[in-house]
This record gives structure tokens, C-alpha cells and sequence, in this order.
């Protein structure tokens, strides 16, 4: 499983693994309790893959985050998303000390540490490139 494979749906709360596409949309199954459902194009739907976090340089690919993450929790869970929004930004500060404060809200803070977990407890803690994606990389340069 990568993040390729991995969605967050709008309207549906947690994450999802791609299964298999349809004419009109796809099947996901959700990682918290395994259900399978049919999602439509009308959903908004994001790979985590894809979502990057503001930072005053530039933005930050998801699996940076969350390899910064795994980094300073030693490869164990981290905080709760139920904690205080202070007690959130905070560990984000730590985890990300140049996110744009103006554009990452505590609601993206706490899908993040929320998502980070999700995967954690799932056994999903390898958040490097895949390696197609890498050699392709390394074609071009």
C-alpha cells in the first residue's frame, strides 16, 4: 500500500484504499473498519498522495510531514487529533517549525495527526517515495 493508493473522501470521515475503478467512479474501502463502498464523481476526493502543507518557502509533500512525524515519535503513534488546538499547533510547530500559519489551519493540523495515526495502526510506516516515482525523478535530472 502506498499513498498513491490512499484517500481522504470529503464527507466521509477517515481514510480509504482505492480497490478497483468503475464506470462512474471507483470502490474504496475504508481503513477503519474494512467496508467497502462506491464513490461517484460527484465526491471531492484527495490521494494523499497528492496534498502538500503551506510553508513560508514552499510546500511540503504529505509524506514529509508525516516522515517528520515517524522521526520525532520514533516510529510510535503520535498525539491525539481530540487534543486542544493550542496543544496541536504547538506539536506541529516542532514537527514543521516554518508552516504558514496564515494558510494551514488547525482543522488541516488536526487531519494530519488524525491521518498520521490512522496509518500508524494500520502498519503503514513507510512513507518514502515509491520507487517508479523515484527512477523517473532521477531520469529526468
Amino acid at each position: 500500500m502506498s499513498l498513491d493508493k490512499i484517500l481522504a473522501i470529503s464527507g466521509k470521515p477517515g481514510l480509504y484504499e482505492l480497490k478497483a475503478q468503475t464506470r462512474g467512479g471507483f470502490v474504496a474501502e475504508s481503513l477503519a473498519d474494512g467496508k467497502r463502498t462506491a464513490i461517484n464523481m460527484r465526491h471531492n476526493v484527495s490521494v494523499l498522495s497528492e496534498i502538500a502543507i503551506y510553508t513560508y518557502t514552499e510546500e511540503m509533500p504529505l509524506r514529509e510531514v508525516f516522515n517528520r512525524i515517524k522521526e520525532k515519535e520514533n516510529g510510535a503513534q503520535t498525539i491525539s487529533h481530540k487534543e486542544s488546538k493550542d496543544k496541536l499547533t504547538a506539536y506541529f510547530s516542532e514537527i514543521l517549525p516554518d508552516y504558514d500559519v496564515d494558510r494551514v489551519y488547525p482543522s488541516d493540523i488536526k487531519k494530519v495527526v488524525q491521518w498520521y495515526n490512522i496509518l500508524h495502526g494500520k502498519g503503514f510506516t513507510d512513507f518514502s517515495e515509491p520507487e517508479t516515482a523515484t527512477a523517473a525523478t532521477q531520469e529526468e535530472e
